[in-house]
């Protein structure tokens, strides 16, 4: 299908100058509106006013300026049909070819601080989805241009057609701008529908409120890749990104050497990069089968890692490695010199010392991905028939916040293993102990239906390790239940323990701490991971 007449209508300009000019080049005649009429036309380029070429100018503050029949009988009437042809002719209205449409700015008005609901309700767009659609639907005879990453490649296959478009292409652009319309409609009715009550009646200058939780909740990703398989070899999946993610969040990676990701490896990842970006200090996050099995912070990142290859190097073998810092070639030579097979390995960046290192370890993922504590606003997990929505587990414990509920203060450095040990217990599947002490964990108990197995199962741990267990710390993720297991952390060796408190059993487990000469702190939240 040659191009013959285009009609541009765009929000974001980026490029559209140079779009249009390579139309014009071809032949093609221009139709616009407003403000882009106004630059085509400064430009040097030929273009006629949608007001000009319908008849009626743009009108109510522009809420009306191509919602016209010679607009989108241009754009809808099918060219494989003599009957519409007979009345478009018959009205004198010519094709319109193609249409590069973007939608007024929802997103970036309703991000801004104050936003009222006029305001918001002012940059719904109603003309622009309306053309969009019109062009989708009619894709047989119609190119619908959303997107400005599409304008170079579209002009370079007009040149090479005789100004043509392929079928193909024009359905392609089609799905794009159906998925265009349904993302801005979505966006739009996730924001109403999560003010506040009475918002619509509140002074115009006034900013309403949003829920957390809108009332009819609309999602959008987009696919990356397809998986070789999910979590075991007989199911399908594939990896979607929010079209919007978080800066620093796994999805944001680039991959630089290996094997293609598979659906374990990403959801290890996250757990293990989700960690490890909470520390300040140089640290180091193993990650086996969703739980960190060895974690440390040091004054280097290769310190870092020898601390928490020690935790448990068993589970560490086929793992999941994460740094908050740039790796060097010390750190992959520790890795060599153990003959350490890893998985996946995740920093923010890579010397080209370690680069090259890597190199020769061809089937090793190596990732990227840039360093922030930013978190999602909400996390989903999906259920039979439904969807669990919740606010990220965003608290972390600070030393001024510690409640000491036992005779015996915990000192100084204890205070400092205390946090260390809470911040890994988060990241730990419930029931979760951990063991810690010197910035490294020394025994970690997971995903145990009793708490006393997993403090049984923590202190097993370091004993197969190797490592001594007198005089360390624990974290719990969640109130003891009853004092038995306080009497195992005790007699493995621990010497203070941080949980949440809050048990109707909480003075038996503190006297029991007394007992045993135990530091007990609380934090006043757990942290159940499931």
């Amino acid at each position: 299908m040659t191009i013959k007449q285009a009609l541009i209508s765009v929000s974001d300009k980026t490029g559209v100058l140079e779009f249009a000019q390579g139309l014009a080049a071809q032949g093609v005649k221009l139709l616009s509106t407003g403000g882009t009429a106004k630059m085509l036309r400064d430009a040097g380029l030929a273009v006629t006013e949608i007001g000009d070429y319908t008849g009626f100018p743009e009108m109510l503050d522009g809420r009306v300026k191509t919602l016209h029949p010679k607009v989108h009988g241009g754009i809808l009437a099918r060219r494989d049909l003599p009957e519409h042809m007979a009345t478009i002719e018959q009205h004198g209205i010519p094709m319109i070819d193609l249409v590069c449409v973007n939608l007024y700015p929802f997103a970036a008005t309703i991000a801004k601080d104050g936003v009222t609901l006029e305001d918001a309700i002012e940059n719904i767009d109603i003309g622009g989805p309306a053309m969009v659609r019109s062009s989708a639907k009619n894709y047989a005879g119609v190119a619908i241009v959303t997107d400005p990453e599409d304008y170079q490649p579209l002009l370079a296959e007009m040149q090479a057609n005789a100004g043509a478009l392929q079928l193909a292409t024009r359905f392609g652009l089609a799905k794009k701008a159906f998925t265009h319309t349904a993302r801005y409609d979505s966006m739009i009715a996730n924001w109403l529908t999560g003010l506040d009550e009475g918002a619509e009646a509140k002074p115009a200058e006034a900013a309403p409120t949003p829920a957390t939780f809108p009332a009819k909740l609309q999602l959008a990703f987009d696919r990356t890749e397809i998986l070789r398989y999910g979590e075991n070899s007989h199911q399908s999946a594939a990896f979607y990104r929010d079209t919007n993610p978080v800066a620093g969040s796994i999805a944001a990676y680039t991959q630089l050497q290996g094997k293609e990701l598979s659906y374990n490896n990403i959801a290890d990842s996250d757990a293990a990069w989700e960690c490890v970006k909470t520390f300040d200090a140089p640290a180091c996050v193993i990650v086996k089968h969703a739980n960190p099995c060895g974690v440390a912070i040091d004054g280097t990142l290769l310190g870092a890692y020898e601390k928490s290859f020690k935790t448990d190097s068993t589970s560490a073998f086929g793992g999941i490695i994460a740094f908050n810092g740039e790796v060097g070639i010390d750190v992959v030579n520790a890795m060599n010199e153990r003959k350490h097979f890893v998985e996946v390995l995740i920093a923010p960046s890579f010397t080209a010392e370690a680069k090259a290192a890597l190199a020769a370890k061809a089937n090793l993922r190596v990732l990227v991905v840039p360093i922030s504590r930013a978190l999602n606003a909400l996390e989903f997990k999906r259920v039979g028939g439904g969807l669990l929505v919740q606010t990220p587990d965003n608290f972390t414990a600070q030393a001024s916040g510690l409640k000491i509920v036992t005779k015996v203060q915990p000192t100084a450095q204890q205070i400092e293993d205390l946090l260390f040990a809470e911040r890994v217990a988060k990241f730990v599947k419930s029931n979760a102990i951990v063991f810690c002490g010197n910035g490294m964990t020394l025994g970690v108990g997971a995903g145990q239906m009793s708490r006393v197995d997993s403090t049984k199962i923590a202190s097993i741990k370091a004993q197969h390790a190797g490592l001594e267990l007198k005089g360390s710390v624990v974290a719990s993720d969640a109130f003891f239940p009853f004092r038995d297991g306080v009497d195992v952390l005790a007699e493995a060796g621990a010497k203070a323990v941080i949980q949440p408190g809050g048990s109707m059993r909480d003075e038996e487990v503190i006297a029991a701490a007394d007992e045993h000469g135990l530091a007990m702190v609380f934090t006043g939240n757990r942290h159940f991971r499931h």
